[in-house]
């Protein structure tokens, strides 16, 4: 079965720099969809829900709702909402913030930070399972050429910064 996406409308005359960024959102959204379907299968759970327990997990002492939608990339309604869902279920706690009284810190409790260290564990193999088509050389390569790309574009944006 041949998979439709966003790359297959790209033609040969297309610029190279389209076919490549088409083809880096083709297999993101596939590797995506994957994670996506498994973590509902297996664990019952969304893709937005582990990516607010795994940056809870790496902040022992809890973030603001505000950092959460920073770092999530999300607005404030949407973190609201699945924190509002982890707390009902006791894997995540509400608590004063110490320095804005107006703020809540929010961190994993026992059983999240458990919950979600199972769920880490077996999100790892999926992702090494994906990506077992490269040998570690070609994974080596890939991964210094996306970071010269991700150097180039933080560049990009930078000089935009500073001729706004």
């Amino acid at each position: 079965m041949t998979l439709v996406d966003a790359e297959s409308r790209v033609e040969a005359d297309h610029h190279q720099a389209i076919k490549l960024w088409l083809r880096l959102l083709a297999c993101t959204t596939r590797v995506e969809n994957v994670v996506r379907q498994r973590l509902r299968s297996e664990f019952g759970t969304t893709l937005p829900r582990f990516d607010l327990m795994a940056q809870l997990d790496r902040e022992s002492q809890g973030l603001s709702m505000g950092e959460l939608s920073a770092r999530l990339m999300v607005t404030g309604g949407n973190v609201t909402g699945i924190v509002d869902q982890l707390e009902g279920e006791g894997l995540v706690v509400r608590e004063d913030h110490p320095s804005d009284r107006r703020a809540y810190r929010v961190r994993l409790t026992a059983a999240g930070r458990r919950q979600f260290r199972r769920m880490a564990a077996v999100h790892e193999t999926w992702i090494v399972e994906m990506f077992d088509g490269w040998n570690a050389a070609q994974k080596t390569q890939v991964h210094g050429l996306l970071a010269t790309l991700k150097r180039h574009l933080a560049d990009l944006e930078n000089q935009r910064q500073e001729n706004a």
